[in-house]
């Protein structure tokens, strides 16, 4: 942020639909790692994934409706102020976003599409969208899977790639842009029935690990970003034994250390610590997460936070150094949240 007086801050999306109260700025104790809410807007509806511009003066948000838009909101002060009306995504329940090559792009879990924006200098973004790429296919799941449903998209590190993970085809897809629309370079299967749902690359940019929603498990990949190939190695369960009910994987963060890989899992409720291990992952241990349904994580200045959705709470972990294992050191009410970032 341009302001370097100012104290640290996070952003939380939440869902409007289900009593949220919309886009959530907290302030971060810098040693603590403790949130504390400062403010809310509700501009858009459901704005349940956020992403911030590289210089953190502009905050994105979908809004994961039945006619998906994506908004950009100005950083000022503790309520962000939106930057021009919401732009239609052309798809479905948008529920990721991420900037890549001048646009930003979201995936469209309920129609199974990624689609461009076009941003400008300002940071704002093009009235109307450059082009959408459809997804298409199918896999075993009988009701989860009965066609596409891209549930992320991002860069790779190298900023050559823009990948998409979707649920619905057990698939990740690269993709470059051409005069703004995304076009498909190559698509990667996964184990049938999987249901991947989120991807994170490993610091050295040569390995990403999927977590896969269905099942729940973790699939470590080799990246090779000049060939924009993904090749997948090994799947490791999340959990030490067989769920005791509904498990459903959902985010997944690497330390930026490289050491270690923690996923959450909804309805088991729980935080799983991986060490990396070469091409491999050992599962090291499990810790509830401090609330019901944790719908995304991330990592920030050693601390590790969960947004549990529906429980309405996000809550921060320090983490141990030398096992990664996470330790509950509190919480902060925010109804229906289901994303945090950091600035």
């Amino acid at each position: 942020m341009a302001d370097g007086n100012r104290r640290p801050r996070a952003f939380i999306g939440s869902f409007t639909a289900a009593g949220g109260p919309g886009l959530v700025t907290v302030a971060v104790h810098p040693h603590s790692g403790a949130l504390m809410v400062l403010d809310s807007v509700d501009g858009v509806p459901d704005p349940s994934y956020l992403a911030l511009s590289p210089d953190g003066g502009m905050l994105y948000a979908v809004s994961e409706t039945a006619d998906g838009a994506v908004a950009a909101y100005r950083v000022k002060g503790d309520k962000p102020v939106l930057a021009g009306a919401p732009v239609s995504v052309g798809g479905s329940g948008p529920t990721h976003l991420g900037l890549y090559d001048g646009h930003l792009l979201t995936a469209n879990y309920g129609s199974g599409s990624v689609t461009a924006v076009p941003v400008r200098a300002d940071g704002s973004l093009a009235g109307v969208r450059s082009g959408i790429l459809q997804h298409a296919g199918a896999g075993p799941h009988e009701r989860r899977q009965r066609g596409p449903h891209a549930h992320q998209v991002q860069p790779d590190p190298s900023g050559r790639w823009a990948v998409s993970v979707d649920l619905g085809t057990d698939s990740v897809r690269v993709c470059t842009l051409e005069r703004g629309t995304p076009v498909l370079h190559r698509e990667i299967a996964l184990r049938p029935g999987s249901g991947p749902r989120h991807l994170a690359f490993h610091p050295d940019g040569g390995y990403a690990y999927v977590v896969n929603e269905l099942t729940p498990t973790v699939t470590v990949c080799r990246w090779d970003a000049g060939e924009g190939l993904l090749r997948p190695l090994t799947e490791t369960p999340l959990l030490p034994g067989a769920p005791a009910g509904d498990a459903y994987a959902s985010g997944i963060v690497v330390s930026p250390d490289g050491r270690f890989v923690w996923t959450a899992t909804r309805g088991e409720d729980v935080l799983s610590v991986f060490a990396v291990e070469g091409e491999g992952l050992r599962l090291t241990g499990t810790v509830p997460c401090g609330g019901h349904w944790p719908r995304a994580l991330a990592e920030s200045g050693g601390f590790l936070y969960a947004a549990n959705e529906r429980s309405g709470n996000v809550t921060w972990f320090a983490i141990d150094r030398d096992s990664g294992l996470p330790r509950y050191d509190g919480s902060v009410e925010v109804p229906a949240a289901s994303c945090v970032v950091f600035d």
